[in-house]
């Protein structure tokens, strides 16, 4: 080999080293690079809800078992659904394409509440322009209500948040409750007239389920409200953790109610005041509905005592359950489905009434 060619090849050897280095540190420079910003992946935006549904219990599976207050909606709404899991939150969430979103929060003012305060922080729901509606089973006294029928809050009480005793330490059926001054923002709710008068134009003539078993156990009240087949109402809902029974406390929370400025109490119930307080603090009330249907009523009849009341002998019990859950759902519908397919008119708030 000449030198000359020696040197050729040394020359090309050195160039072809020079070219990988090159090629090396390309490749080794554009490895961790970030993507710019119109190739960079982007988060799913935040579902936009329209109707949020909030039911406090389900019996079993959300489809095909025995109903709680919460399988009818589903079966309604959200049967191709996938479940979203909310940190926090009792149960998942689902959401229809129509913007029609629910959940199981829970029964009980903390369980529902701190259920409802997940769902509204969770950065994948939009909740700036949503309506609600509080939903589930309750009693009523039976001088304002009957068993299957449904009720749209007016106002929403709280039941606990006050002072109280022992009957026998105070004057003979006097009260033994006094408001304890600091709650007044937290106790009383009263919910949009407009709104509420909305959802009893569209669901007051709903075809309501009865059940013979109801029927015939209404027939053990004298008042004529408790006689009656169900129907479409409103009247205050009172919230409280102590399911409160008997004549005495009944009378105490109609006392309340009127102590409050309200109308009459006709809804005894676990849940709404919390849920309200939550969602007042991040949106307002004014496209919250609290809707409930009774199971029950909140004391015995005249021939019976309190306690047996609660316990009541085999064949004994009020019946209509099923019919009250399916009542709810037949009514709230109407106003979900209203307000869905007319969102331009709802989306910035309540519309006008027109006769």
């Amino acid at each position: 080999m000449s030198s000359s060619t020696f040197s050729w090849l040394r020359i090309a050897g050195l160039a072809v080293a020079a070219l990988l280095a090159a090629g090396c540190a390309s490749t080794q420079s554009a490895a961790p690079s970030t993507p710019t910003a119109a190739s960079a992946p982007t988060a799913a935006a935040p579902v936009r809800v329209k109707v949020f549904v909030a039911a406090m219990f389900e019996i079993g599976q959300n489809t095909g078992d025995r109903a709680g207050e919460f399988q009818h909606w589903y079966e309604r709404y959200w049967r191709s659904s996938a479940p979203i899991a909310v940190k926090g939150a009792l149960s998942p969430v689902y959401c229809n394409a129509d913007g029609v979103c629910g959940a199981v929060l829970g029964m009980g003012k903390v369980n529902s509440s701190s259920s409802m305060q997940a769902i509204l922080l969770d950065p994948r729901f939009d909740f700036s322009e949503s309506y609600y509606i509080l939903s589930g089973v309750a009693g009523t006294p039976p001088s304002r209500g009957t068993i299957g029928m449904v009720s749209w809050a007016t106002w929403l009480i709280d039941y606990d948040l006050g002072h109280r005793w022992a009957p026998e330490e105070n004057t003979a059926g006097a009260p033994t409750f006094m408001p304890r001054k600091g709650y007044e923002n937290y106790r009383r709710f009263q919910l949009n007239p407009a709104l509420t008068g909305w959802a009893m134009k569209l669901s007051a003539d709903t075809p309501l389920a009865d059940d013979d078993k109801a029927s015939a156990y209404r027939l053990r009240y004298p008042d004529a409200a408790a006689r009656r087949a169900p129907f479409v109402g409103t009247g205050t809902h009172m919230t409280g953790d102590t399911f409160f029974h008997g004549p005495g406390l009944s009378k105490e929370a109609q006392y309340i109610a009127k102590l409050y400025g309200a109308d009459d109490y006709v809804i005894t119930e676990m849940e709404a005041a919390a849920i309200t307080l939550v969602i007042n603090r991040t949106h307002g009330t004014s496209r919250v509905m609290s809707l409930r249907g009774a199971v029950n009523f909140d004391q015995g009849n005249p021939r019976e005592t309190t306690l047996a009341h609660l316990d009541p002998a085999p064949g004994e019990t009020a019946g209509g359950f099923a019919e009250t859950v399916l009542n709810i759902e037949r009514v709230g519908s109407r106003v979900v489905d209203h307000i869905v397919a007319n969102w331009p008119q709802w989306r910035g708030g309540v519309p006008p009434m027109t006769p």
